[in-house]
């Protein structure tokens, strides 16, 4: 093969491997599952290949009015080892309490406070409004 014929093969391995890499950093679109994408150079050069895996969910949202979760108690499951994510919106000041893992933040009138940790122990726990006692939210670790 010439010089400049591997020059230009080389070039071409370079530039697919670049594209690969800005559709995996990209994400590709929209779509929340694994890619893989693969070129080969027309040769039959190296081989270059690239994954991606898909992006956490984004959090569940809670939105409290009233002092009651707007649509009821919400579900939230995770398996343990998981990220539990979910942000609490209110329109009164109230201390957000996760039994079992004996979390509490608060939240201001009209603001939001957002939970995040690993789900290290698995059952069903009571996410609920300190205060009035009343349950915003069920979570349910699978092991």
């Amino acid at each position: 093969m010439k010089t400049g014929t591997r020059w230009a093969v080389l070039g071409l391995v370079v530039v697919v491997a670049v594209v690969a890499f800005v559709i995996a950093q990209s994400g590709g679109g929209s779509s929340s599952s694994s890619k893989t994408t693969q070129a080969q150079a027309p040769t039959g050069g190296t081989a270059v290949k690239s994954t991606t895996t898909s992006a956490a969910p984004a959090p569940k949202l809670i939105v409290v009015k009233n002092e009651k979760a707007v649509g009821g108690v919400q579900d939230i499951n995770v398996k343990k080892g998981d990220q539990v994510r979910f942000t609490v919106q209110s329109d009164s000041a109230q201390e957000i309490h996760v039994h079992g893992y004996d979390f509490h933040k608060n939240v201001p009138k009209n603001g939001s406070v957002s939970f995040s940790f690993p789900a290290k122990i698995d059952g069903g726990f009571v996410i609920e409004l300190e205060g009035p006692g009343q349950q915003i939210a069920a979570l349910k670790v699978q092991p």
